[in-house]
């Protein structure tokens, strides 16, 4: 095991961390030591997870309550030599086996793919010597050296620095470069607070540096999140807990009426054995849905095309439902709230205060005067000469790219000055930088010399306000009225910017020595990532759906609580810290915290986890988002984790259940609206399709009980089973999305699929369907033979689903109107392919062997199409009494 778990690296001095490892800088070890170090501290990389196999995941597709009961029943049809009855039976368990297994989409690959961060070599200094090494060679104790574009090979104490700037927004959330040192820290700040360690996995943007290696492989931060990612344990969506509720009371149910039938028969009515063993399997074979699988994966496969129509791209099938079901979200704020495009709002001279408009790094907008009037540099020389600082003492570029899109390269904060700069109208003119004293951060402020056309010669800072105040002269009152500005400015999470400069004369010193005169004050400038306009329409949106949104971010407090407040976040002033989250030491401590806090500030991948499970004790539904791999465990451990499509990692996506191909909230809102609408329309089609296995139950029940033939055949019934499925309940996934589905709470977690009234519901229909199919069955038989007789039922029972079908598509209101008709075509579409099959099974000579039936006459389909048109008319009636109790009941 590796010191790292239980050394505070950051809090001793490089020379104590040297020390422990008994290296010096400029050595570092032998290579007789190598192979020693390697037995003990082993390679450098991460662990190697195992995959469940292709057969195994096929296998567990059987793993279903109902699918038992017909495996049973094909099982004893086998023994009667019923082989049709058995291969048909055999072959719905099948497709419905195969339509699970390739709707499971990808195996998980987060595991394997956090190994891409680490990089596959490394500069290292070993006898005195720089060598290039493999990274997976490295060892606690090695001296690493660090440059501009390196990934670092593990973590690190850093112990020289020059402008060594690293991203770690991958494992912090931190959205700039962060600044390394090599001094110690007091206390035990959060991981982006740890300023004197480099992290496996991030990546140096600029300068240089030396380290000493403090945690390799397993034991380092990536390491540690893989851990956590292996420990998370998938929960369950809504939906799935419901259906095996729901399917397990359902074969109870149908095993213990068919165990009554079959004892009432055998031996009160005393039937011959075969036929009653034939009958009861056609009654276990009449209730089980068997269609019901294939209608879920293929309903919830719709909701997945509509959601990627709205950028949301669905990996995990269930996650289409659970999103329907979100009572939290927690989301991260940089790019997914914000623009992540550092933009200036606020200018403050000393002459005058000044708005700007626009967003980003495309210079759309204008600085407008705090008199409301546009304004233009030129006519305002304070203004002028501030945007000139901002402009030439400046190392980045913004332009626009070949797709049109404008693009920084360099610092964000610098992008956005020069955007400011073009939003100004500043004309940039010929001009030549003389001198440059780069940005430190043990200085926190950057000066140039700049030549102009006029032939002027300036010297221009910007930095950090108190450093660029240090350098003017000015009056205590004076400090203290820009003290309250920068105040003001701060309050409103702008970061602040200071701006001086001095007219020089040709014979001027360097930089470092002219700093030492008194400078002229420019002003300030107030910069934020702004808040997207579309994010804080869909935050109110999900608000008023009863959806809390929790922020969850590496920012800094104030920051957060800005954008916070400006989003519209609820309680947004109610914001805690990582090192205030540290201080929960139970479960109930963190669900405390959890309820009660709105923003969590510089929060670390372990309190992004404990968030996630903290609401989900509390019975909450749960969705995160994330773009870096320190969002990975707290991604796969939400009910629905949403990865970032544009600025994620691969890590995060495949932990993720939804991937937002425009890192937008909004599209969390859309994806949140559909989610219910495919709930709903899931809904509708279990209570669709429920009273055709009611009815073919009930017909199956009254001929062993009344003593007469089985009005329809098993195969028959699993024919009616499979093609009402998927054919008349799969246009009920096209529903469109109901105008207030936005404006209702999200339903209960433990919420039945079928309540009592539902349950009335499907015993009327039942009873209306089967009592007619079993009317005309008995009409038939006393004119014709019983395979006659058996394809008027096997019709009726169709007729009556194809009239239902149009009650189905409002579960309440009335469908007597235009829109309740014909207000989704994909119905129309449903019933001729209905009809084709009908027709197929009734005149097609091969599917008469197959199936038992004969044609019918012109005749007969009128007759039979009546019954299920006083089927349709029977649903409304008896929706316009619920309509009517329930107004009364309201009142």
């Amino acid at each position: 095991m590796n010191e790292s778990n239980i050394m505070n690296w950051h809090q001793l001095s490089a020379d104590e961390c040297l020390v422990h490892y008994g290296v010096e800088k400029d050595i570092g070890y032998s290579e007789s030591q190598i192979e020693g170090l390697h037995k003990q501290y082993g390679l450098n990389t991460l662990r190697k997870e195992e995959k469940e196999s292709l057969i195994m995941r096929f296998l567990k597709q059987f793993h279903h309550v109902l699918i038992y009961v017909l495996l049973a029943a094909a099982l004893i049809t086998a023994l009667l030599s019923h082989w049709i009855d058995t291969f048909v039976i055999l072959g719905v368990v099948l497709i419905n086996a195969l339509v699970g297994l390739i709707q499971e989409g990808k195996a998980e690959q987060a595991l394997n793919e956090l190994k891409a961060f680490l990089s596959p070599t490394a500069r290292a200094i070993r006898g005195g010597k720089v060598k290039t090494i493999e990274a997976e060679k490295i060892v606690p104790g090695d001296i690493i050296l660090l440059k501009s574009g390196d990934r670092v090979p593990a973590d690190l104490r850093i112990i020289e620095a020059i402008n060594l700037r690293v991203d770690e927004s991958m494992l912090t959330g931190e959205s700039e470069a962060v600044e390394l040192h090599s001094e110690p820290i007091i206390g035990d700040p959060g991981l982006a607070d740890r300023t004197n360690i480099g992290y496996a996995g991030t990546l140096v943007t600029s300068g240089r540096g030396q380290g000493v290696v403090v945690a390799t492989g397993q034991e380092t931060e990536l390491g540690k999140i893989q851990d956590m990612m292996s420990g998370v344990e998938e929960l369950t969506t809504p939906l799935i807990r419901s259906m095996n509720v729901f399917s397990r009371q359902l074969s109870v149910v149908i095993v213990i009426v068919s165990l009554s039938i079959l004892g009432i028969g055998y031996f009160l009515i005393q039937l011959e054995p075969t036929e009653l063993f034939l009958s009861v399997i056609a009654l276990a074979v009449a209730s089980i849905p068997e269609g019901l699988p294939a209608l879920l994966s293929i309903t919830l496969a719709i909701g997945v095309q509509k959601m990627a129509r709205r950028n949301a791209i669905i990996r995990k099938l269930p996650a289409v439902e659970t999103l329907g079901a979100l009572t939290v979200i927690c989301t991260d704020k940089t790019g997914t709230l914000t623009q992540n495009e550092m933009t200036v709002t606020q200018i403050v001279t000393p002459k005058n205060r000044y708005s700007v408009s626009g967003v980003g790094y495309e210079p759309h907008g204008e600085i407008k005067h705090s008199k409301g009037e546009k304004t233009i540099c030129e006519e305002f020389p304070d203004l002028k000469a501030l945007l000139e600082s901002a402009r030439h003492c400046n190392d980045s570029q913004v332009y626009k790219g070949m797709d049109g899109n404008w693009k920084l390269e360099g610092e964000p904060t610098e992008g956005a000055l020069i955007t400011l700069a073009k939003k100004g109208h500043l004309i940039e003119r010929a001009g030549k930088r003389i001198e440059t004293l780069p940005f430190e951060s043990e200085n926190k402020y950057m000066s140039v010399i700049q030549d102009f056309e006029s032939g002027e010669r300036r010297l221009l800072v910007k930095g950090a306000v108190e450093k660029v105040l240090s350098f003017c002269d000015l009056s205590d009152s004076e400090l203290e009225e820009w003290e309250g500005q920068i105040k003001d400015l701060a309050g409103e999470g702008l970061r602040v910017m200071g701006f001086a400069d001095r007219t020089l004369t040709l014979g001027h010193d360097s930089i470092e020595t002219e700093l030492r005169k008194p400078l002229t004050f420019l002003g300030l400038v107030g910069i934020i990532d702004p808040p997207r306009e579309e994010a804080i329409r869909a935050i109110d949106q999900c608000q008023k759906a009863g959806i809390t949104i929790k922020m969850i971010t590496g920012d800094h407090a104030q920051t957060a609580s800005a954008i916070g407040k400006r989003v519209g976040i609820q309680n947004y002033s109610q914001v805690i810290t990582g090192t205030g989250l540290d201080q929960n030491t139970t479960d109930k401590d963190w669900e405390l915290c959890a309820e009660k806090y709105s923003i969590f500030a510089r929060a670390q991948p372990e309190h992004k986890l404990r968030l996630v499970e903290a609401f989900q004790r509390k019975n909450q539904i749960v969705a995160m988002t994330g773009d870096g791999v320190n969002d990975a465990p707290a991604l796969k451990r939400a009910d629905v984790g949403i990865a970032m499509g544009i600025k994620g990692t691969d890590v995060t996506k495949d932990a993720a259940a939804m991937v937002l191909t425009d890192d937008n909230f909004e599209s969390i809102a859309a994806a949140v609206s559909q989610g219910r609408t495919t709930y709903s329309n899931l809904r509708k089609a279990i209570i669709f399709i429920l009273p055709t296995n009611g009815a073919e139950a009930l017909m199956v029940i009254s001929s062993i009980l009344l003593g007469f033939s089985l009005p329809i055949t098993p195969v028959q019934l699993l024919w009616v089973n499979m093609v009402t499925a998927v054919t008349l309940a799969l246009a009920l996934a096209f529903e469109p999305e109901e105008k207030r589905v936005m404006q209702q709470e999200p339903r209960a977690t433990n919420a039945p699929i079928l309540g009592t009234y539902f349950i009335w519901r499907i015993i009327w229909v039942a009873l209306l369907v089967g009592g007619g199919a079993i009317a005309l069955f008995f009409y038939y038989k006393g004119h014709y033979n019983i395979d006659y007789a058996r394809t008027i039922a096997l019709n009726t029972l169709v007729a009556g689903q194809v009239f239902y079908l149009l009650n189905s598509r409002h579960l309440y209101e009335s469908c007597l109107s235009f829109e309740g008709l014909f207000g989704n075509p994909k119905v129309l579409i449903a019933g001729l392919a209905l009809l084709f099959f009908q027709m197929s099974i009734t005149y097609a000579p091969f599917m008469q062997n197959w199936f038992g039936t004969l044609s019918i006459t012109g005749y007969d389909w009128i007759l039979l199409s009546t019954v299920g048109f006083v089927v349709f008319i029977a649903v409304e009636i008896e929706k316009a009494i619920y309509r009517k109790l329930n107004n009364m009941k309201n009142q």
